[in-house]
This record gives C-alpha cells, structure tokens and sequence, in this order.
C-alpha cells in the first residue's frame, strides 16, 4: 500500500499495545533540526554546544540558564517552546495521552502549529490502513486550514497555505479552471473518483481540491474519517452520515466543528435569528449516532448528536478536531474528557 503524509513523522514513532503513539528520540531529533531551531552560521557557541547536547541526548534535562546563554532573543524562544513541547509528549506518555491533557486543560500554553502537528501525527496513526485518497483529503481538514470557493453552488476547498503561496489575494477561485477564471500560476486538481489515485505521490504537497458539497464522495469521507477519530481517543463505535439540515423537533445535542459553526448552531438551537449571510457560512451537517446507546449520558440515550462545519466571513474554515473530543455526552472514562464547553 502506498506510503503517505511522510512529513507527519510516523516513521519515527512506535506505536503501543493501546494503539497509541510513543516518541523516539529520533523523533524528538526530527524537532530539533526544524529551521526555526537548527542552529545557523552566525548562531553563538553556546546554542551550538546546546543543540549538539541534545541532538546526542534528546531527553537531556536544560536549565534556563543554558537557554538565556544563547545570544538570539528568537532563538532562545523557540528553544524553550520545542523543549516545553519535548517534556509535554513525554511526560504524557503518549503523544494521544498529551493532546487530550491539552485540550482538557482549557488553556494551551502552546502555539497553534503544535496542535496542528498531533493532529497530523494521530490521524496518521489512526489511518494507516486507509487505502481510499478522498479519505485521507477529507482527513487533511482536520490539522490545515482549508480555503473556500463557492462556484456555481459546489463546495470547493483548497488547502489556505498552498492557495496563498499560488495566488495571493486571488484566493481559490483564481486557481481552479473550472470556476472560469484563469489561474496566476498553478491550477490544482480537484480530486474526484475518476483521479483520486493522484493524491499518493503529492500527499504531502496538500495541494489537491475536494467538492464538499452534499452527496460528494468528500463529504462521506469525512464523516468516516469522524468516526475513525472518535474510536480512536474514545473507545466506541459511531456512525455519523451528512445531512442537508437539522429537522428534529427533539433537537438536544449538537457540536460545532469550528468556532463558526458553534456560533451559528448556538443561536440555531436557542431560537434566536441568524441571518441568511451567517446561514449561507454553513458548509456541512451530520448526523451521529453510537451503536451502543449505553456510551451516552441517560439524557441522550438513542438521540442523534449534531455536528456542524462553517466557513468564517473571510471565507476560511479552521477545524478544532478538539471539539468532537470534548463536547460529546458520552459517559466520563479514563482516556479522555466529558463533556466540555465548545469553543
């Protein structure tokens, strides 16, 4: 089976008896020779010495006093972030164990960008006998900012990075042939059925296009890419299926997957009025259901939960995967948080 998302560093892991992911030192390594610590011609004798320790012993103990040794002010910041990051992963055991000790916390005392890569390192793990494409670039939303294009009613999502370094303020529309605007410089494929087989060799490029539209092969994919996260962490079995709307007089549980979607389901649910721009940001619903209704809360026995993604005004979508985690009413265990204020 074809090798994919190399850069998510899953070939510096193990993986343990829970199936969850240990780190190696070469892993912790794999970190220290990133550009933003790498030590560079000019850098002082004393962040080279430092980075030479540690490169022999990644778990080596550093007292602040070696760090404010180092001459760059930058430097010395990001060395006490990647080193904060170090003792985080490895004082939880697993890198699973750390990012839910972060999102139970309420206060993430670390840059997006940390997040964004346990993400990417999970799912890796969590999909690594995937065999469909348009799963693994549905899994993609999860850990990168997606740009939205709404062309003649379909759903078009770009990876925002890859779309930035293309076009600029053009966006995605300016990329995609088929909205009939000319592309700057690069036209990115959209992954349908008939080309999905694309996607293994420029899986780390992330520079493919989904439709997200309702009934698209994306939108399905995404859904069991959900219920692959939520066994994961959780232990229990889901269905989730994409619905047009929520048409429930018993409506009692939703999550947002975004900060927009909570917003706008919020309002929604507590009946007060949205206005058509805020309705018209909703770019997907779904539906789940547990296969063992004994996993929920009494209160939520055999009711559906909810889930909603929105693009922001700007139209960008950003995922918090975290939301799934701490916002379903599921019985309180020992892996993970209950219920959670959605953010």
């Amino acid at each position: 089976m074809p090798d994919f998302w190399k850069s998510a560093g899953f070939h510096l892991v193990r993986v343990n008896e829970q199936g969850w992911i240990e780190v190696t030192p070469d892993y912790l390594r794999a970190y220290l020779t990133r550009p933003e610590v790498h030590p560079v011609e000019e850098s002082c004798e004393n962040e080279h010495k430092l980075f030479d320790a540690l490169m022999a012993d990644p778990y080596r103990a550093v007292g602040e006093d070696e760090i404010a040794a180092i001459a760059d002010a930058d430097a010395r910041d990001n060395y006490r972030l990647v080193l904060r990051f170090r003792d985080l992963l490895v004082g939880a055991g697993s890198v699973e164990a750390a990012y839910l000790g972060l999102i139970r916390s309420g206060r993430i005392a670390l840059p997006p960008v940390f997040l964004d890569q346990m993400v990417h390192l999970i799912l890796r793990n969590v999909l690594d006998d995937c065999t469909d494409p348009m799963r693994l670039r549905s899994a993609e939303l999860f850990f990168r900012d997606q740009n939205v294009s709404v062309p003649d009613g379909r759903i078009m999502l770009a990876d925002d990075e890859i779309v930035g370094m293309h076009a600029g303020a053009g966006g995605l529309g300016q990329l995609l042939a088929l909205t009939g605007t000319p592309a700057k410089s690069v036209e990115l494929d959209v992954l349908g059925e008939d080309n999905k087989d694309i996607y293994w060799e420029r899986s780390d490029r992330f520079d493919t296009v989904i439709d997200f539209r309702f009934t698209q092969p994306a939108l399905d994919a995404f859904a069991r890419v959900v219920e692959a996260w939520v066994r994961h962490f959780k232990g229990v079995a889901a269905r989730v299926q994409p619905v047009q709307s929520i048409e429930d007089e018993h409506w009692t549980w939703h999550v947002g997957l975004d900060t927009e979607a909570t917003q706008i389901l919020n309002a929604l649910y507590e009946g007060r009025e949205v206005s058509l721009d805020d309705m018209d940001r909703i770019l997907a619903l779904f539906r789940m259901e547990f296969r063992d209704a004994g996993v929920t809360i009494e209160s939520m026995r055999r009711k559906p939960i909810y889930l909603g993604m929105a693009m922001t005004q700007g139209n960008k979508l950003r995922m918090k995967p975290q939301n799934i985690l701490v916002n379903l009413p599921l019985k309180p265990d020992d892996r993970g948080p209950g219920r959670g204020q959605a953010s």
